[in-house]
C-alpha cells in the first residue's frame, strides 16, 4: 500500500505568491515520489494579526464565535491558492475547510479541542489520486459552529490528521530548520538537535519555544504521530520528535527555552480558608485562561491573609482581569495586582532526572550575572525561572554557555579523530 504523509506549512512559508508555489512544489516532489499527500496550510504571514486588528477595530470586545468565523478565513485562503498552483504543475489537489476534512472539536471559541476527526473525505479523495489541502488551525464544533483552535493550531490540525489517517510521518515546514537548543536570534550558536523525545518537546514548547503548538505534541504523543520539524527553503533533514524508547541518548540538558510573552497576577490579601483558591481558578478556567506557575505565600499567623501570585499568557491578561474581578468582592480579596514585564527562561533535559546539582548550576549561573529570580517552577526534567523580561536574552546565553550545548562544546568534547555519525 502505498504510503502517506501529512505535510504543514506555516505562515511564513506562504507568505507570498512565489512561497505558495515553492510549496507547491514541494508537494508534487512527495507525490512523484510515489507518496499519498495530505497538506495543512496555515494563513498567509500575518493575515490572522490582520483579522484580529479588523476585529479590534469595529469592537473593543469581538464575540468570541464571530471571530472564529472571522480567523478561520485566512487559511482557507491559502489552500485554495496552493491548491491553483498545483494544479497548474500538472497534478489534482483539492482543498478542504476544517469541517469539509471532519475535524471536529469542542464548541470553546477561539480555543477549542479536537474530539474526533472523521476523514472518510480525506481517504475517498486519496483513493481518487488526488492530493488533499486542509486548512489549518479550525473545525466544526459539535454544536455545528465554526472553531479555531488557538495560536499555532495548525500543527494540531496536522498531527491530528496524521494519526486519523495512519501517516507515516507529519513534516512541520517552517522557517527554521528544525528545534535548537536555544533560539538561534538569541544565541547564535546554537546547535540544531537530531531528535528530541516527545517529553523534552512537551517541555520546551510549555516553555516558549515556538517550533510546535505544545497540544500538538500531546497529540502525538498520545497517538504516536512522528513529527519531522524542517525548513521550508533548505532540503537537508531537521529534526524527529520521537518516543523516548526511539531516542538513543538522554543527554543532561537539551535546550534552554524563554518567553517574553508572559503576565503575572498577584492577589493580595486573599482570605486563608478552604475553597478560596478553588475559587480563583475556577474563574479563570472558565475564562479559557491558562495559568502555569502558581505561588501561595501561607500567612504566618492564623487568621491572617495569604497572598496568591501566578503567571498566565499575556494575550490572556485581560480575560483574566475580567474574570476575576466579579469574584473579587465575594470572596474578600483585597487587590488584584498585574504586571506585564516579566519573562520566563527554562531548561529542558531527560538527563536531570539522574543527575543532581542542576537546579543549583541555574540559580548560580543567574546569580552571576545579576539576574534575580521572581518565580520558580520545575518538572522532573525542566526548571523554569520567571525573571524580568529585559533580562531574558542575557539569561539565555549564560545558561546556553554554563550547559556548553553550542556546536563548538559539542565538537571538543568529541575525541579527536573521532568523525561526527
Amino acid at each position: 500500500m502505498t504510503a502517506t504523509i501529512v505535510m504543514k506549512f506555516g505562515g511564513t512559508s506562504v507568505a507570498d505568491a512565489e512561497r505558495i508555489k515553492r510549496a507547491a512544489r514541494r508537494i508534487v516532489g512527495k507525490r512523484d515520489a510515489g507518496k499519498r499527500v495530505v497538506a495543512v496550510l496555515s494563513a498567509r504571514g500575518q493575515t490572522t494579526d490582520e483579522l484580529i486588528q479588523m476585529a479590534e477595530e469595529v469592537s473593543p470586545t469581538p464575540d468570541p464565535r464571530e471571530m472564529d468565523m472571522l480567523l478561520s478565513t485566512g487559511e482557507r485562503i491559502s489552500c485554495a491558492l496552493c491548491a491553483m498552483a498545483i494544479n497548474d504543475l500538472g497534478h489534482r489537489a483539492i482543498s478542504l475547510t476544517g469541517s469539509q476534512a471532519g475535524i471536529v472539536t469542542d464548541a470553546s471559541h477561539t480555543k477549542a479541542r479536537i474530539i474526533d476527526v472523521r476523514a472518510d473525505r480525506i481517504r475517498q479523495a486519496l483513493e481518487d489520486d488526488l492530493i488533499v489541502l486542509v486548512a489549518g488551525f479550525q473545525g466544526v464544533s459539535t454544536s455545528r459552529d465554526v472553531t479555531t483552535l488557538g495560536r499555532g493550531g495548525s500543527d494540531t490540525t496536522a498531527v491530528a490528521l496524521a494519526a486519523a489517517i495512519g501517516a507515516e510521518v507529519c513534516e512541520i515546514y517552517s522557517d527554521v530548520a528544525g528545534v535548537f537548543t536555544a533560539d538561534p536570534r538569541v544565541v547564535p550558536d546554537a546547535r540544531k538537535l537530531p531528535v528530541v523525545s516527545f517529553e523534552e518537546m512537551l517541555e520546551m514548547a510549555a516553555s516558549g519555544a515556538k517550533v510546535l503548538q505544545l497540544r500538538s505534541v500531546e497529540y502525538a504523543r498520545t497517538h504516536g504521530v512522528r513529527i519531522h520539524c524542517r525548513s521550508s527553503f533548505e532540503e537537508s533533514p531537521g529534526t524527529f520528535v520521537l518516543g523516548e524508547d526511539e531516542t538513543m541518548e538522554h543527554p543532561l540538558i537539551t535546550a534552554v527555552t524563554h518567553s517574553t510573552d508572559e503576565a503575572r497576577i498577584t492577589l493580595t490579601g486573599v482570605p486563608d480558608r478552604p475553597g478560596v483558591a478553588a475559587a480563583i481558578f475556577r474563574a479563570l478556567a472558565d475564562a479559557n485562561c491558562n495559568v502555569d506557575t502558581i505561588i501561595q505565600n501561607e500567612p504566618r499567623e492564623e487568621g491572617r491573609d495569604a497572598e496568591v501570585s501566578f503567571t498566565i499568557a499575556a494575550e490572556d491578561l485581560r480575560a483574566a482581569e475580567r474574570a476575576l474581578e466579579p469574584i473579587r468582592t465575594g470572596l474578600g480579596i483585597a487587590e488584584i495586582d498585574t504586571d506585564s514585564e516579566i519573562g520566563k527562561v527554562s531548561i529542558i533535559g531527560a538527563g536531570m532526572r539522574s543527575h543532581p546539582g542542576v537546579a543549583a548550576q541555574v540559580f548560580e549561573t543567574l546569580a552571576a550575572r545579576g539576574i534575580n529570580i521572581e518565580m520558580i517552577s520545575t518538572s522532573p526534567i525542566k526548571i523554569s525561572c520567571v525573571i524580568r523580561s529585559d533580562e531574558v536574552p542575557e539569561a539565555v546565553q549564560a545558561l546556553h554557555e554554563s550547559f556548553q550545548l553550542s556546536l563548538a562544546e559539542v565538537q571538543r568534547e568529541r575525541p579527536i579523530g573521532q568523525e561526527a555519525r
